[in-house]
This record gives C-alpha cells, structure tokens and sequence, in this order.
C-alpha cells in the first residue's frame, strides 16, 4: 500500500500537499482500497469554506457512501473535475490525478506524517 513520505495525513484518511497556501487534498490508497469501487465523487464546490475535521462532501463507492472531510481550514479554491467525471481515478491514482480539491488554508491543525500514518493503518488493517 502507498504511503508517500511528502504528503500529510489525517485520521479520516485524506493526505494534504501543500505549496505555500494552498493546499491540495485526496484520499489516501488506504481509503480507497477500503471503500472499493468508486462510482461517485461529490466535492466541496469552489468558494465554500471548509473546516478541519468537518465533512465536505461525499464519496460513493459500489459498497457505501462515506463523507469526505477536510483535513485543514480555509476557502476552496479549485475542484478536480476529471475526478467529478470519471470516479474510478480515486481507486487507480488516488495520490496524483485522483486529488479531489484545493483550499486556501486559513488554519493547519497537526497531521500525521508518512511513519505515524502507517503506524496508524497497520493498526486498521490488523
């Protein structure tokens, strides 16, 4: 399972890149693996303020419908429309073209890094 030591990661199971303020988020391999085939992808839509911890939109998947949480506070400022569009890239490239949305950060709780992330799925997965 990928776990890429540039990202951060929350406990909801979304990873965070930043470059300066802005922020891009996805869900994690793990996430997606649990949720299995992803049929439809409901992102927060630009404009919106997110909080940390709080849910934004949703993810369905052939198996359930999970919310998506936002791992930081701020103001959305782009959407992954390919994601919209074609679901599946969630399962087939979660950490690249599989990002869901961009948020100005206005706040940046503590994530976990790559280590803490995998000590936390093994202990999931087990």
């Amino acid at each position: 399972m990928s776990v890429p030591t540039d990202l951060r990661y929350s406990t909801d199971h979304e990873w965070l890149r930043t470059d300066g303020d802005i922020a891009t988020v996805g869900i994690t391999d793990f996430a997606a693996r649990a949720l299995g085939d992803i049929v439809f992808v409901q992102p927060p839509v630009v404009g919106a303020t997110v909080s940390a911890g709080e849910a934004c939109g949703e993810i369905e998947s052939t198996k359930s419908v999970s919310d998506l949480y936002s791992p930081v506070a701020g103001e959305v400022v782009a959407v992954n429309d390919d994601v919209t569009a074609d679901p599946a890239l969630l399962n087939s490239d979660p950490f690249g073209a599989g990002w869901l949305f961009k948020v100005r950060v206005s706040d940046l709780p503590p994530l976990l890094d790559a280590d803490a992330y995998r000590d936390l799925i093994s202990g999931e997965n087990g």
